[in-house]
C-alpha cells in the first residue's frame, strides 16, 4: 500500500502524516488488497478544512471527501467513508447469488 499524501494551502507536518497512515491501518483490516492511495488536505476558507481521497483497490477506484472545522476531525470522517465503501465493496466481491 502506497500512501501520497500532499497538501493545497497547508503543511503538512509529520502529525499529520502519521494520522493519516494510522487511519488507513483501520481500512487494511477489512481489505487488504489495498494499491494506491492519494490523499490532498486543503484549507479552503478561514473554518473550512476539507480532506479527500483517491482509493485504488483491485478492480475499482473509490473517492471520499469530508469538511470539517478540525482537519484531524476531517480525516476521520473521510476514513469513515472510506471504510463503509470498502465493506460494501468486500460484500459485492464474496456475494455468492
Amino acid at each position: 500500500m502506497q500512501i501520497d499524501i500532499t497538501g493545497h494551502h497547508v503543511d503538512v507536518t509529520e502529525a499529520l502524516k502519521a494520522h493519516v497512515h494510522e487511519k488507513f491501518t483501520r481500512l487494511e483490516r477489512h481489505f487488504d488488497k489495498l494499491v494506491d492511495i492519494h490523499v490532498i488536505l486543503t484549507v479552503e476558507r478561514k473554518e473550512a478544512q476539507k480532506a479527500e481521497a483517491n482509493l485504488h483497490v483491485s478492480g475499482q477506484d473509490m473517492h471520499a471527501e469530508a469538511v470539517t472545522d478540525d482537519m484531524y476531525a476531517s480525516i476521520d470522517a473521510m476514513i469513515n467513508k472510506l471504510d463503509r465503501q470498502i465493506v460494501k465493496h468486500k460484500e459485492k466481491l464474496t456475494s455468492h447469488r
